[in-house]
């Protein structure tokens, strides 16, 4: 399939190739790219490969390999798609180590090129979660989950497998933090260890974080990311945030330096700076940059490129004044660039920064990088758009165009009709600039105007940008039969810190407008929308947002779908498991200062509710509790509202198993296809 961007008035359309409609079955069915890893030498780029098993109901992931030195080269399989993962270089360039749960449990394994023979590395009595190689090839760093308590690892694994089959099933806790994203505290704290290799096997591991009371990395997605090995492999790095009373409403990570045969405590790098301090990574000359914040308490904050001298330890800001928070942080080989990822205006992008003088310079245009690694002359990236789920790409360290190195759905998307999309802009609050999407829909016929999906992102401080997501896929709702629109309401990131600031303590009041206003606009300027058959979707925030509009506009929309949404702050507030969020955005707990939060309460306007509204949630939801949604479909029925409510039992704040993802799609189109086809 080949895609063709073509500028009109300023913006831009993405046109596609001709065929079948897009489904969800298409979207459920999709290979998956992730963790590309380029070699020291830059000759051959590892990345991982996620297939979906649906007699299983689960995704089932292998690992490939791609020469880049050989012009036209194809991806072999490196490993079967069953659990493999985190691969990651010797600096030999023909040694992989990765993640596999083969044996039974998650332990490192090795493949030695040529060969595809893959060896154990580890047989430990506990999960590898995470690795990274030293630069030597001397040593891995591992992290595996720990009671503080326990020496040896065989002392958490018994007590782990005492817990399993104890009949009483009851908990005791004495602080916060019982339960975090969808799991209960059991007690453990995932912890980084060191292990030496020789002969392609590690030896006894050696918590070099020992006596901290907190997690390397950070839960629930922290990785490999949150720690680094120095040049010489002599000294590691790594971010955490100590476990105190405070934890569930502090963003006080800090940066801890041991030595990587441990033996001494860690020490504390950034015990000036209150708020977080993540992502470390090591120049070629011994320096440390890192990511900052400056703001405790507020996780959307800016996250400043820092670097801290080896010799002396000053400590300076590479490139404070571009306002743009760097999400993703890595060096040139020759040490003399940093590579940062950051939304852009609708893109999350890749910028060069230079050490010296701190330039920056944009390195790639439309669509997201979902991530990169870095090598002598390129990077080696993945990256998606709107139009199609991620390939692989090389980009020049210089800038340039981007050379596409895979095409992993290319048969599959080959033969359907994806439809095409264009970004534009309007006044939204205060007439100030705000960015929105619209996806044609799919078989679009000149002449006919379509139903609409209103899309509203979460977060608040996300995007609904250039990217592929597989829960509120674009294409999905266009393939069923929608135009579909999106707006960057005030509070998005990758338009300047302050817009993104400017949703915390007004939820209700400044997205809305730009809301009201973006759809107006989307409808004034593309006539094939129809404005009278609208349905408005959100999720998290965007959930809120939903019950917000029941309330505060309830006469616009024919349909709601409500996912995963806040009904009532005062419970959410007492409900939710980190607290710096509500803190933050409401500024203060909700005892004192309840008006801050009943202001924008979506169940004290429930009298004013009207429209019709799917509501869905998942029970293993802990940052939005499920209690939540089944309240709010509690409101619609007792006021006779037509209403319907789907809840998945093992599913989080996501839905992630292929066949709730089928169901969740065709319910939603269901409920649209009800209320403005029929």
């Amino acid at each position: 399939m080949r895609r063709l961007i073509v500028p009109v008035l300023g913006l831009w359309w993405c046109a596609v190739a001709v065929g079948a409609p897009f489904t969800v079955e298409d979207l459920v069915r999709l290979k998956r790219i992730t963790d590309p890893q380029v070699s020291p030498d830059g000759h051959w780029l590892a990345f991982v490969e996620r297939e979906t098993d649906l007699e299983a109901n689960a995704g089932r992931t292998g690992l490939w390999l791609l020469e880049l030195g050989r012009a036209g080269a194809s991806p072999q399989r490196l490993t079967p798609a069953t659990t493999d993962t985190h691969p990651r270089w010797a600096p030999d360039s023909r040694t992989l180590y990765f993640l596999s749960a083969r044996s039974g449990s998650s332990q490192v394994w090795r493949l030695a090129l040529p060969s595809l023979e893959a060896q154990p590395v580890t047989q430990w009595p506990l999960d590898v979660t995470s690795l990274k190689v030293s630069p030597r090839g001397d040593r891995l760093a591992v992290t595996m989950e720990v009671f503080l308590d326990c020496e040896e690892l065989g002392c958490s694994a018994t007590r782990l497998s005492e817990a399993a089959h104890q009949k009483a099933s009851g908990h005791l806790y004495q602080r916060l933090f019982v339960r975090h994203w969808d799991s209960w505290d059991n007690g453990t704290r995932s912890h980084l260890f060191t292990a030496p290799l020789s002969a392609g096997r590690a030896g006894a591991p050696v918590d070099v974080a020992r006596g901290l009371d907190g997690d390397v990395p950070s839960k629930p997605f922290g990785d490999d990311e949150d720690y680094a090995f120095s040049p010489d492999g002599q000294r590691l790095v790594f971010s955490a945030r100590v476990a105190a009373r405070g934890e569930p409403w502090s963003t006080n990570f800090d940066l801890y330096e041991v030595h990587a045969a441990g033996g001494a405590a860690p020490v504390n790098l950034t015990t000036d700076s209150p708020a977080a301090d993540v992502a470390p990574v090591f120049l070629a000359n011994g320096d440390l940059a890192w990511l900052q914040q400056r703001r405790p308490g507020f996780e959307s904050d800016r996250f400043h490129v820092m670097l801290r001298r080896a010799h002396g330890g000053a400590v300076r800001e590479l490139a404070a004044g571009w306002d743009r928070s760097v999400a993703a942080l890595a060096a040139t080989p020759d040490g003399r660039s940093l590579i940062g990822a950051a939304d852009e205006e609708g893109q999350h992008a890749l910028f060069r920064i230079e050490v010296r003088s701190g330039a920056v310079q944009r390195l790639t245009g439309e669509g997201t990088v979902e991530a990169f690694s870095v090598a002598a002359e390129a990077i080696l990236a993945a990256r998606a758009d709107l139009g199609a789920p991620a390939d692989l790409y090389r980009i020049a360290l210089g800038g340039g165009p981007a050379q596409r190195l895979t095409q992993v759905n290319a048969e599959l998307l080959g033969a359907r009709a994806l439809s095409s999309y264009e970004s534009f802009t309007f006044p939204g609050w205060n007439g100030e600039t705000v960015h929105g999407y619209v996806m044609q829909p799919a078989g679009m016929r000149p002449g006919e105007r379509y139903p609409v999906a209103f899309l509203v992102h979460g977060g608040p401080q996300v995007s609904m940008q250039n990217l592929w997501t597989y829960r509120w896929n674009a294409q999905a709702f266009a393939g069923g039969g929608y135009g579909v629109v999106m707006i960057d309401f005030h509070g998005s990131p990758g338009y300047g810190q302050a817009f993104t600031d400017s949703i915390s303590r007004d939820w209700g009041g400044k997205p809305l407008v730009d809301l009201q206003k973006g759809l107006a606009a989307a409808l004034a300027r593309y006539p094939w929308l129809d404005g009278e058959r609208v349905c408005a979707l959100g999720a998290s925030y965007g959930g809120f947002m939903m019950n917000w509009i029941e309330g505060n506009w309830p006469e616009r929309f024919r349909c709601l779908v409500n996912h995963d949404g806040l009904f009532d702050q005062r419970m959410m507030y007492y409900s939710t498991e980190e607290l710096w969020f509500p803190e933050w955005e409401f500024g203060a707990p909700y005892y004192q200062d309840p008006q801050a939060y009943e202001r924008f309460n979506p169940v004290n306007f429930v009298s004013a509710w009207r429209t019709p509204m799917l509501v869905i949630h998942g029970e293993q939801d802990f940052r939005i509790p499920y209690d939540q949604g089944l309240a709010a479909f509690t409101a619609l029925q007792r006021r006779g509202i037509e209403s319907r409510l789907l809840i998945f039992p093992n599913e989080n704040h996501w839905v992630l198993k292929p066949a709730d993802s089928e169901q969740w799609y065709h319910t939603v189109l269901g409920w649209l296809d009800a209320h403005l086809k029929r």
